[in-house]
């Protein structure tokens, strides 16, 4: 171990009041995908179609979180973790995605609230992580305006219900893979690839957060609210004009189209121009109603963007470029901590922000158990390495409160199903056995370190 990656060592380079957690979502851990009125969500439905997800995984039962629940609460507090950043099932909440409540499904939700609250660990709640209740979908999904209205009732629903009992709210985790992933490129649910209908999904994704920063206000004003963006940190492959334009152009397609009209009330006008069919979604007071004032927001940081300039690829004209260095994560993902530096930097420098938190950061190691132990050095090195520009970052002031590792456990990594581990705890998924990785006993020691002072 490097001194730079002695636990103690980095420990003291965050404030006292910085905050250490772990995440988690809903479909990709809790299984009991039947279980006690839930219905499916468009990841239910898409897992289990052919050739959609790697080796035909799906989510039925995961890491069976909903049966196991005091026992990883457990192991959180095990781990030192001072706060849990987790979401919420909408199909659990409302199977139909409107109309009847589901109790049982709130149930749950109290019951992890109140564990968390008796072991001292503070609750970061996700009101979207990709699970839209499949019933949504006969009307377009994310396609249709009415979403956004049902997503804003859903966020009113389960802020009155839950809200007494959560430290932070937040509206969507990474509206970037639901819209382009899962309409664009079609490597997500619904696994629709059309232009015209990721234009649609962004535009009422964006509405769907406005509306529901108000409805969480409408229920209980005091809890702080925002909102999780997988902020591309674009990377131009040389310093050419042509290629410094080409970053820009991306810049505006992948991060723009949300910090835009989130931050500033606009979108970006490259894409207004290059994408024609995103104006004709923006009604009146639309603008308004999407640029809410936030509490903060959460980065979500594993690799950077490295483009080009490709006249001959639809807006924004853009290819991957090569990664510049060698190293990289078992998912084959650059590993680039000074990535993490540069999007934080750009966007603070692009618009008038919030404090934020890293909301995920980690790495794919698929490293398994020999002996009763996981040596995941290449994890451990990557969460010491960005955790030490993190610390750089609010030596600079930036206004940088707290970090969450991704994640908790291993679980079903969408598209890669379970052959991706990014857990710092390893799950059998077999047996459902728990093991505590290097890389989770090094967080650990980080934890107790600064808690210690």
């Amino acid at each position: 171990m490097t001194q730079d990656s002695s636990p103690h060592t980095l420990a003291r380079r965050f404030p006292d009041d910085f905050l250490f957690g772990v995440a988690t979502a809903s479909y990709q851990i809790e299984g009991a995908a039947q279980a006690d009125g839930r219905k499916p969500s468009i990841w239910d439905a898409f897992s289990h179609m052919p050739g959609r997800v790697k080796g035909g995984d799906t989510g039925d039962v995961a890491c069976d979180h909903y049966n196991r629940l005091d026992a990883d609460l457990d192991l959180m507090a095990e781990l030192g973790a001072e706060a849990y950043r987790f979401s919420i099932a909408w199909p659990r909440i409302l199977p139909d995605g409107t109309g009847a409540i589901n109790e049982k499904g709130f149930d749950f939700y109290d019951r992890l609230l109140d564990g968390l609250k008796a072991r001292g660990i503070k609750a970061f709640a996700t009101l979207y992580h990709w699970d839209l209740p499949l019933a949504l979908t006969g009307r377009g999904g994310w396609t249709d305006r009415d979403t956004a209205e049902a997503f804003a009732r859903y966020a009113g629903i389960a802020t009155r219900r839950l809200g007494d009992r959560l430290d932070t709210i937040v509206t969507f985790n990474e509206p970037w893979c639901s819209v382009y992933l899962g309409h664009l490129m079609g490597v997500h649910a619904p696994g629709e690839r059309s232009m015209e209908a990721a234009m649609a999904a962004l535009h009422v994704t964006n509405l769907a957060h406005g509306l529901s920063v108000q409805a969480i206000r409408d229920e209980r004003p005091g809890i702080p609210t925002g909102i999780v963006l997988n902020a591309m940190s674009v990377m131009a492959a040389s310093d050419s004009d042509a290629e410094r334009k080409a970053a820009q152009r991306a810049n505006d397609f992948h991060n723009g189209v949300f910090f835009g009209p989130l931050f500033a009330g606009a979108y970006p006008h490259a894409v207004l121009e290059g994408c024609p069919d995103l104006a004709g979604h923006i009604k009146d007071g639309d603008l308004e109603t999407i640029h809410q004032p936030l509490d903060f927001w959460g980065l979500n940081y594993y690799t950077p963007m490295r483009v080009r300039d490709d006249a001959s690829v639809p807006f924004p004209h853009v290819a991957g470029a090569p990664a510049v260095r060698p190293e990289t994560t078992d998912i084959g993902w650059e590993i680039e901590p000074e990535g993490l530096s540069h999007v934080v930097k750009d966007l603070y420098g692009r618009y008038t922000l919030p404090p934020f938190y890293i909301t995920e950061n980690g790495a794919a190691d698929n490293t398994e158990v020999e002996n009763g132990a996981v040596s995941d050095t290449m994890r451990l090195e990557y969460l010491s390495t960005h955790l030490s520009v993190a610390a750089d970052l609010i030596s600079e002031n930036y206004p940088l409160k707290g970090y969450f590792a991704w994640s908790l456990m291993d679980n079903f990594e969408w598209a890669e199903g379970y052959s991706q581990r990014f857990g710092i705890v390893h799950v059998n998924y077999e047996t459902q056995e728990r093991t505590i990785k290097q890389s989770g006993h090094w967080y650990a020691s980080l934890i107790a370190g600064h808690k210690a002072g």
